[in-house]
């Protein structure tokens, strides 16, 4: 037994709970940077209101980023901090259940604009809305890597 442990050990991608900050920023920006990015595409299809809807979204995203993301971003990065092990694993930056979420959101993202479910001038502000905050939490995960020591102290 004691062998099989030693080579997931050995092979086991590990790094600094503080880089493991940046990879959760990296994905957060990237998660977010996608929906905006895909969101004003959609959103150039139906130019009608185009600032109004754009700002709007927008708007309503920094709002729910106040709301919910700012708080999900904050236990997310005191989980990382507080991890009991000095090097985690690469992809710990997120628990199981925010995984078993994230593919879930993805699907249902992917099913509902494959489908034609939602017209895409509604989906355009749906995604702006989401990767608002996506895109903002990204900036708590950067801080808290940049400033690791402060992160500590915060968030033990």
């Amino acid at each position: 037994m004691n062998n099989h442990r030693s080579i997931f050990e050995k092979f086991k991608p590990a790094i600094s709970k503080k880089y493991l900050l940046f990879v959760a920023a990296l994905a957060w920006t990237f998660a977010g940077g996608m929906l905006l990015f895909r969101g004003f595409s959609f959103l150039h299809l139906h130019p009608e209101w185009f600032y109004l809807k754009m700002a709007s979204s927008i708007l309503v995203g920094v709002i729910f980023y106040f709301v919910m993301f700012s708080k999900v971003s904050l236990k997310h990065s005191k989980r990382i901090v507080n991890l009991p092990i000095e090097k985690p694993c690469l992809f710990s930056f997120f628990s199981w259940t925010s995984y078993l979420l994230m593919i879930i959101m993805v699907s249902f993202g992917i099913i509902t604009r494959k489908s034609g479910l939602i017209p895409l001038e509604y989906l355009s502000i749906f995604y702006i809305v989401m990767g608002t905050p996506l895109f903002l939490s990204a900036f708590r995960f950067y801080y808290y890597g940049f400033n690791y020591k402060t992160a500590e102290r915060r968030l033990k």
